[in-house]
Order: structure tokens, then sequence, then C-alpha cells
């Protein structure tokens, strides 16, 4: 039995009676392919009869097992679904099936979708997050807590007090509440001058603004402890569905020298390596070869065997991999996931939307033009099939 999950759900307006159900498929599906949902091999089904108690006569292959209960579709001006439950069995691959619900979707489809030919494409270089980093609600691996550690180590003379730390909703701090909730910086130049308490720009942190009245306790602490300068600068990770999150921070605090703008520059460029290290650190690199089974412009189906990438994928919204025709040099794409389903083979395969761009020039547009050709083939071979029935 295939399990199927669906992650991105379509937007469909449900059909209000049976008679409306039964007349869109005797106007648009009498030469249009139908489809049954949630089956592998993508068998076709045809509406053999249309019974005077409003009940179909339903023809598949014969080989086809059903646990009563049906859904097929189809793709006309909009795509359509309708669910059915068998009533009888009258032979291999013939069903009576009751109407139970339909629905069309709002939109059509994007995209012409077809098969790929064995030989056509692959997928392959699958890079994938090992685990998933929700950084919303700051639950972070300890794998990437060694990284902020180690990076911590590494830097630890940048000035007299260095420090590396994760953001945490509990925390009594109204300074770095202020940095999560808004990813700005923090900037003390002189911890002796109230003025330096002000924020530069709408990028800077207004302790001024926080601390009100209270600003000259705050003032005195700090000069009690010896600080001269004192810099906050978030951490901003870029999360699969690219939220920008402040889940860490960098401070640097010094007790021997005023520190000017150059040192926040200095501590921001470090903030991007960190988040680069994060994602190397937590990013598995697979470069097996792995099945298209259908695409379009918009996306694709894929078939994926390798132990590793059944692992990590299915925990994944989405991740980037590179799409291989045959005598091409390799197209990388990101793929959002949007349905999962697993075979009795163990075999998943993913429903992908194509999203964002590679970073290689001109890389959809070339993918585009690769895919061109193959549409317009894909389309002969459909009118000519559409003909031939009528």
């Amino acid at each position: 039995m295939l399990k199927v999950e669906q992650r991105k759900n379509r937007d469909f307006n449900t059909f209000q009676t049976i008679d409306d159900v039964i007349n869109i498929l005797r106007e648009q599906f009498t030469t249009r392919k139908l489809y049954i949902k949630y089956d592998i091999e993508k068998h076709e089904a045809m509406i053999n009869e249309y019974n005077p108690d409003k009940t179909l006569m339903i023809v598949t292959d014969p080989n086809y097992k059903t646990d009563k209960n049906l859904t097929i579709y189809g793709l006309s001006d909009k795509y359509i679904e309708v669910d059915l439950v068998v009533t009888d069995e009258l032979g291999p691959g013939y069903f009576k099936c009751k109407i139970v619900s339909a629905r069309r979707a709002t939109e059509g489809r994007r995209d012409l979708r077809f098969k790929v030919n064995k030989g056509e494409a692959v997928a392959t270089n699958f890079r994938v997050s090992k685990h998933t980093i929700d950084v919303s609600r700051f639950s972070i691996p300890t794998s990437i807590k060694v990284v902020l550690d180690q990076f911590q180590s590494v830097n630890i003379r940048f000035t007299d007090q260095f420090k590396v730390d994760v953001l945490t909703n509990d925390s009594k701090d109204a300074v770095l509440k202020n940095i999560k909730n808004t990813g700005k910086t923090l900037f003390i130049s002189d911890v002796n001058d109230p003025e330096s308490y002000k924020a530069m720009t709408d990028d800077f942190v207004d302790i001024a603004k926080i601390y009100g009245h209270e600003l000259d306790t705050l003032i005195k602490r700090n000069v009690e402890k010896g600080f001269k300068s004192i810099i906050i600068v978030p951490v901003i990770y870029l999360t699969e569905d690219e939220k920008s999150i402040p889940f860490a921070y960098i401070q640097a605090i010094s007790k021997s020298e005023v520190l000017g703008i150059d040192k926040v520059i200095d501590l921001k460029d470090m903030s991007f390596k960190l988040v680069d290290r994060i994602r190397d650190a937590n990013t598995l690199l697979v470069s097996v070869h792995q099945s298209i089974v259908d695409i379009s412009r918009g996306g694709a189906k894929l078939r994926i065997t390798d132990p590793d990438l059944k692992k990590y994928i299915q925990k994944s919204r989405g991740f980037i991999f590179d799409i291989v025709f045959k005598l091409q040099a390799p197209m990388t794409i990101y793929g959002h996931i949007k349905t999962t389903s697993t075979d009795s083979d163990g075999d998943l395969y993913l429903g992908v939307d194509f999203e964002g761009n590679s970073s290689r020039k001109d890389e959809m547009k070339r993918f585009y033009d690769v895919l061109k050709p193959m549409e317009a083939e894909y389309k002969s071979k459909l009118i000519k099939s559409i003909k031939s029935r009528k």
C-alpha cells in the first residue's frame, strides 16, 4: 500500500452536488485521461458507463488492487479530483463506484508535466540538512552548539571579552530580547558617553530608549565593570522557507580601548562566516544518481532509493540538487517538498516545487531552454492520443 504525506495543499472549490460532478466528467473527460491518485504506476482509469443511480463503472489495469476507496484525478482547464467508494468488483480492474465527493483546483496548473524516459535526465548532488534547525523555537542540535563553541575558541582574542551564544526565549536581558526580536546590532563605542547609547541608524539597538530613566544606572554599572566599548552582533540564520531569524549572537567587550565602527563591520563579517560553517556542518552531500519520474518547468517527481537520502530528506522542507539532462552540464535547483510517498518496496517518491535560482548565471533560463523541445514532443504525442480517441 502506498503511504502519502501531503505537505503543501492545493486550493480547491468543492462540487456541491453529485450531478455537478457527473456533468463535468461527461463534458471534459470523455476524451481526456483520468488517473488513479496515490498510485506509483499512475494507472489510467476510464469511465465505462454512467449508471441511472449516479454510480460509475470504472475500468483500469486488471492487476490494480483497491481497498474499496478510490480517488481519480485529471486535468482539463483545471485539476480535478473525485473520491469514490467501490461498491462492487465485477472483475479484474472493473469496479462499480459511488461518488463520495469531488473538488476542482481554484487555479490551473502552471506548467505542462510529462514523464521522463530512462536516460533523458537524472537528479544528483543532493545537498540535504542533517538536522532540522528550528530557530523559531531555538531548538539547536548539539552538533551546531559545538560549532558555536569552536568559533568562540578560535576568535577568543578578538577583544578582552568574547562570547558566542544562543538567543533564548526566556532571556531576561532587555538588550538580548531586543536583538532577538529585531535582528539589530548593539554598539556602544564609549560606555562613559551617554550619546553612545543612542542608535546611530535604524540598524542599531537604541539602548537609551530601552532603559529610559535607568540609563544612568546602566552607564555606572558598565563603568564599574571596567568596560570601554560593547558590541553585540546577531547571528542571522536563513531557514529553509527563507525566513531570516536571529538565533545566536556574538558579543565583544573591550576593557583596554575604545572600539570604532570598523570593529562592528569585522564582527558582522564573522557572523556571516559562522552561518556558513553551520550550514557546512549541517549539510550532507550525496552524489548518487536518482530517477526523475516526471518533470515540468515548475516542479518534478523524484524517486529516491539511496538509504542516506531517504533518512534525511524526509525531515527537510526542501533541498538543493542538480538536474543533469543527457549531454548537458548540471543545473542546480532548490526543490521545496510538496508531497512524500513510499511504495511497498520502500522507495521514496517526492513531489517538489522548483523555487529560487542557482548561483550560476542564467541557470533557470538554461533549464527552460532544455525543457522546451521535450515539452513540444510531449504535446505532439498528447494531441495525437486525443485525436485517436475521438
